[in-house]
């Protein structure tokens, strides 16, 4: 039985909408990570790649609660799903015709990413979440986030060289934002690391005070404020496209939404649920400024499909 053209020969399209799944997937799982450690779920599976030793599935224990094995093999899970759908995608675009190389690249780094990230997973738990080590974990997740916002960028456009939509001190004041959203996420997961959310009660927490770091974090956060505001003004005297100035207006929202949310969470004693919204509003910081630096560049017109004709008979 023949395959469906749509996996035989996935279109554009499909491949976008897988890009988008891997992408919406790579800021779930992050989300659903901090889940873990505000539950103090980090340990619920005290082992790996098994949950317990000689089990790949929660067994009954009576020194680990049932919740937190069912939300740490949860969160488990959601890699291996996340894994099949970037492979998926990778396949759908080594697939489609015609072929193209750098999307093939980027969306080949995706289930590469997953397995990356579940070793780096494993690890975390087998140095029993040391904040050193979830800290690399988020990191690492905020890169899988921002090449997958790239990957659904590349998704809707062509394969020329990048020409810059705007003039060249604004893509380089682009480079020193990206530069600062890396400062701001790592200065993020030292405020973390110091609080009171371990992901497990009896993991030691970096001993520096968190007043301090949130300080560093927060002024970190108004340089991104300074830079997004200034590249707002240069804006004006240049000719940006309607989508780079929609993303651009879209970051604007998301950083002061991130800003409030960051403030209430830290004056009301750092709440479990405000700091999964916190997380969740940060991954989505993540992804609007890796499509404000993709819009600001243009790479020509998405290419035409073109169909495969199948081979005709040779000639008796």
């Amino acid at each position: 039985m023949p395959l469906p053209t749509w996996i035989s020969r996935p279109s554009p399209r499909v491949v976008r909408v897988l890009a988008l799944a891997v992408l919406v997937m790579q800021a779930l799982i992050s989300v659903t990570g901090v889940t873990v450690r505000v539950t103090g779920s980090g340990l619920g599976c005290p082992t790996w790649p098994q949950c317990f030793p000689g089990s790949m599935v929660p067994v009954e224990h009576p020194e680990v609660a049932t919740l937190h094995q069912v939300i740490e093999f949860g969160n488990r899970l959601l890699t291996g799903v996340i894994g099949f759908v970037a492979l998926a995608c990778f396949v759908a675009a080594l697939r489609c015709r015609p072929r193209r190389k750098r999307l093939v690249r980027l969306a080949l780094i995706m289930p590469l990413g997953v397995v990356a990230q579940a070793i780096i997973g494993g690890m975390t738990v087998l140095v029993d979440l040391a904040w050193w080590s979830v800290s690399v974990h988020f990191m690492a997740s905020a890169v899988l986030i921002w090449l997958a916002a790239i990957l659904y960028k590349a998704t809707k456009e062509g394969d020329r060289e990048p020409v810059g939509v705007v003039p060249t001190p604004m893509r380089r004041l682009l480079v020193a934002l990206v530069a600062v959203t890396a400062a701001v996420l790592i200065a993020g997961t030292l405020v973390t690391a110091a609080g009171p959310h371990a992901g497990d009660p009896d993991t030691p927490r970096l001993d520096l005070p968190v007043h301090t770091l949130v300080q560093v974090h927060g002024l970190l956060v108004m340089a991104y404020v300074l830079l997004l505001a200034i590249f707002g003004v240069w804006l004006r005297s240049a000719r940006p496209t309607k989508a780079l100035l929609k993303t651009y207006a879209s970051a604007c929202a998301m950083v002061l939404v991130q800003g409030a949310i960051g403030s209430v969470q830290y004056y009301l004693g750092v709440p479990e649920a405000m700091v999964v919204l916190h997380m969740a509003a940060a991954t989505l910081v993540i992804i609007i400024t890796a499509l404000l630096w993709g819009e600001s560049r243009y790479r020509g017109a998405l290419p035409e499909p073109t169909e495969v004709k199948a081979a005709e008979p040779a000639a008796v």
